[in-house]
């Protein structure tokens, strides 16, 4: 198993998201859209928390992109 790389601009970018709870927009592979505030990340995937107290849990490997909301 690979190690989680706390050094790459990626992972440092989320984690200015998950610190500042910067509400971001993730497109999947599957199309879906999903909206909200990223909780925490590991080197397989995302926990991400939408407006309605929902906890979605996103494999990197399913993001087309994920990006900040105005």
């Amino acid at each position: 198993m690979a190690e989680f790389e706390t050094g790459l601009p990626s992972v440092r970018q989320i984690q200015t998201f998950i610190k500042d709870k910067k509400h971001v927009e993730v497109k999947l592979t599957t199309n879906d859209l999903l909206v909200g505030s990223i909780l925490w990340q590991d080197q397989d995937t995302l926990c991400l928390l939408d407006n309605s107290e929902q906890v979605t849990i996103v494999w990197r490997h399913a993001i087309v992109y994920l990006k900040p909301m105005n």
